[in-house]
């Protein structure tokens, strides 16, 4: 037993030793770069009432590229017709049976959840028809993440406003 006391002593010394180097070494390396500052709410709002523009023109405009691009690939959006996922979306944009001269989007507000997901809710009032009827205005909601620091819709959503 006295044998093997110097030898714990001598493992528990080493240990010891590595222990206290290791705070030494992570204090000369070198430090991290600071973490870019997080966009403000009015940045935010402004980066993603500009994403949905985008794609209210596709729609007027039956291109379903700025979809393609804008939607994260697990994307899908909940209306009258049940889920739709995005490959559905973007087969139905340059085949819609409508007609929109113009519309307008206003009512803007933000929901920060985290920094990396963000909801974003406004009023959309279109003049134009689909299907021979008139589009009512509408309160949208679409749900955005970032990934890989591009600004994502991954689900959206109309409710015919009253």
């Amino acid at each position: 037993m006295k044998k093997h006391l110097p030898l714990a002593a001598g493992i528990l010394l080493l240990f010891t030793s590595v222990c206290f180097a290791q705070p030494a070494a992570q204090a000369t390396a070198s430090p991290s770069p600071k973490p870019k500052p997080a966009m403000s709410k009015a940045q935010m709002l402004k980066t993603l009432s500009t994403a949905e523009k985008k794609l209210w023109d596709a729609f007027k405009n039956k291109d379903p590229k700025p979809f393609k691009s804008g939607l994260t690939a697990d994307a899908f959006a909940l209306s009258e017709h049940g889920i739709e996922k995005k490959e559905d979306t973007l087969k139905m944009i340059p085949t819609a049976p409508c007609e929109i001269k113009s519309y307008e989007l206003s009512d803007w507000k933000l929901t920060i959840i985290n920094s990396s997901t963000a909801l974003v809710t406004y009023k959309g009032k279109t003049d134009g028809t689909c299907a021979g009827q008139a589009i009512p205005t509408v309160w949208c909601s679409t749900l955005y993440v970032n990934r890989g620091g591009k600004w994502l819709a991954i689900f959206h959503t109309e409710t015919p406003a009253k």
